[in-house]
């Protein structure tokens, strides 16, 4: 700490204008270990020991194979709207017959999950194991901030029935 000695003799008190910042340390040390402590604590509670992937992403493909349910639960492969009856006839014309093709499957939003998976369980009848849930990318902060309709949505990869699809 720092004194400073009066040039003058006379009964006046000198004011200092320095700042002890002494005390600003020791609260700012205080606050560091409070945070070293805290920072463990904040980690999930669940241990899992992941294993690492070394495969490589799989390529898009140059025309996907979109599946969309409507609001009205109308089926539409493509752009074409497709009769429920029909519905695998059609499919297989599209897919050439491949059922290893990925099926991207969109859904409106206001369909309900029962509806969705009823639509799953057609493919899994029809042989499509290989279907891509697609969903619109959204920027992470911002509001309104979409990504174009139709995009499939990163890590949705899924086969009906809760199975994964390779």
């Amino acid at each position: 700490m720092a004194a400073r000695i009066r040039e003058t003799f006379a009964d006046d008190l000198e004011e200092s204008h320095d700042i002890n910042v002494t005390p600003f340390i020791d609260v700012i040390l205080v606050l560091l270990i409070i945070f070293m402590v805290a920072a463990p604590l904040a980690t999930v509670d669940v241990n899992v020991d992941l294993p690492g992937s070394t495969a490589t992403p799989a390529p898009r493909p140059e025309t996907p194979l979109f599946l969309t349910l409507k609001s009205d639960l109308t089926l539409a492969i493509g752009n074409e709207s497709v009769p429920r009856a029909a519905f695998a006839a059609v499919l297989d014309s599209r897919a050439k017959g491949d059922r290893q093709t990925r099926i991207f499957l969109r859904a409106d939003k206001t369909v309900g999950y029962g509806d969705l998976m009823e639509v799953m369980n057609l493919l899994r009848a029809d042989g499509y194991l290989k279907v891509a849930l697609v969903g619109l990318e959204t920027v992470s902060g911002a509001t309104g901030g979409e990504a174009a309709p139709g995009t499939p949505a990163t890590g949705a990869n899924s086969a009906p029935g809760g199975g994964r699809a390779p």
